[in-house]
Parts: structure tokens; C-alpha cells; sequence
């Protein structure tokens, strides 16, 4: 994700060029540009349609309420749509995502081994996209957070450390194209799979070590054990009526 001139793999150029091809293309636009202009300048939802990963950002953009656009136009900018895409820093992929970064991911998102499957990629990409748009709230702050990288971004925003100049012409190019939409209000993430050590059967100490007493029906875990009442030992001794049926000749009968 963080940007960078040189794409080596790509073989199609740089992320600066693709950006300087989206300027030129009309893609960028005024802020003051109006929501109807700048909706047709973001990727219409029939090239969505028609493109080879529409199934793969159709399911992404329902898993994590990003806007297929959205990832549309991230998509083309960080790869140009080559898949073995890596860049300089060692990003990877279709959506340009850094090794570390796709290895907290691919735990989160239950995703496969692969970051070069498209839709691993595309999914780990939109994921991250939705983290900064939720850390954030806003466009240019969720750009520049995926593109250069949220310890980045923080520095520009609370030391008033420029950002990258490749960072700040992503987001120029960028921004505009997507304040057409907004992203839902929830995202479908995976559950993580459940630890063996968390299970029922096992029960935590107070020092918060684990014990494997086996738990009781009626027993909260880490809590008080409840009490259990105690038998009264004359209901240990059968009565002599009740257990027999009694015939009418008066004979016991088991």
C-alpha cells in the first residue's frame, strides 16, 4: 500500500504514472465539483459488472460495506489490475497490500495462504480500507492512511509531517472520484475461530491461569461455585411404600 514510483512486476509503469493518467483523464476534479459530475467520473456500476473481478468486489464491497466503486478505482490506481503486481516497498497484489499488513489480515478475515489470489487480495485490500475509513471517517485521511500506511498518516496529522508526494497525488487523484458514495454502516467479518483454551471445560483462576476441573452444569465460569443442596440423609433409605405395588391378596409384587 505504500506507494511508490517503480512497480517492477507490474510490468505497466508506476502508481505516479497511473495517477498522472487519471489526472489527464479527467478523473480529477475540483472539491467544489458536484455530487452528479463526480459520480461520472468514479467507475460506473456497468464496468463493475463486466469486470473480470466482479464477483470477487461484489462480495468484498457486501462483507465490508465498501462501495464496489471504491474499490474499483483503488484497484485500478495501486495495480492497474495486474494480480503478481509488487511494488518497490513489496506490496502485493491487486490491491497493493504490504506484507505485514496482509499477514494480520489473512488471520482476522479467515483468508487463504496466498496474497496474490484475487479474491484474498481484493478482500484483504477492502478490509483495510474499511479499518481506515472507520478509524477516520473521512475520504483523503482513509486514502492517505491506505496508501502510505496509518503510523504515517499519524505523523502528518499530529506532527504536521508532510506526507509522501506520491501519498499526496494519490489522494488528489483519488478523493474526488469517490465522494460520490459512502460506505455502510456495518461491516461482515468473519468470526475468529474459537481457542481450545477458552472452551467450557476449562475454568479461569484468579491469578488468571487455567484450570481444567471440568465445569458444572449449574457453575459460571470464573465466578462463585453455586451452592449445591445438600441431601438429606433419610432420602437415602427406601420406604417401605411406595417402591412395591401391593397386590390385593396382600403379597409385595416387584
Amino acid at each position: 500500500m505504500i506507494a511508490s514510483c517503480t512497480r517492477p512486476a507490474s510490468g505497466k509503469g508506476g502508481i505516479c504514472h497511473r495517477i498522472l493518467l487519471l489526472l489527464l483523464s479527467g478523473l480529477f476534479l475540483p472539491a467544489t465539483a458536484t455530487q452528479p459530475l463526480l459520480a461520472q467520473t468514479g467507475v460506473p456500476e456497468h464496468a463493475v459488472a463486466a469486470h473480470p473481478y466482479a464477483a470477487q468486489v461484489t462480495e468484498a464491497s457486501q462483507r465490508f460495506g465498501i462501495p464496489t466503486t471504491w474499490i474499483m478505482a483503488v484497484m485500478r490506481t495501486e495495480s492497474a489490475g495486474d494480480l503478481r503486481a509488487v511494488s518497490s516497498a513489496g506490496a502485493m497484489g491487486l490491491m497493493q497490500v504490504m506484507p505485514d499488513t496482509w499477514a494480520g489480515l489473512r488471520i482476522r478475515h479467515g483468508l487463504g495462504e496466498d496474497p496474490y489470489d484475487p479474491r484474498d487480495n481484493i478482500l484483504a485490500g477492502t478490509a483495510y480500507l474499511r479499518e481506515m475509513w472507520d478509524r477516520y471517517g473521512d475520504v483523503s485521511a482513509m486514502l492517505a492512511a491506505y496508501n502510505a500506511g496509518p503510523a504515517r498518516y499519524e505523523e502528518y496529522r499530529l506532527a504536521d509531517r508532510p506526507l509522501p508526494p506520491e501519498t499526496r497525488a494519490y489522494v488528489a487523484a483519488l478523493a474526488p472520484v469517490l465522494l460520490g458514495e459512502r460506505p455502510s454502516g456495518t461491516a461482515i467479518t468473519a468470526a475468529r475461530p474459537l481457542d481450545w483454551r477458552e472452551a467450557a471445560i476449562f475454568i479461569s483462576r484468579e491469578d488468571g491461569t487455567l484450570a481444567t476441573d471440568p465445569v458444572l452444569p449449574d457453575r459460571k465460569v470464573g465466578g462463585a461455585p453455586s451452592p449445591i443442596p445438600a441431601v438429606p440423609q433419610a432420602g437415602l433409605t427406601p420406604q417401605s411404600e411406595g417402591l412395591f405395588v401391593q397386590p390385593e391378596t396382600g403379597e409385595a409384587r416387584p
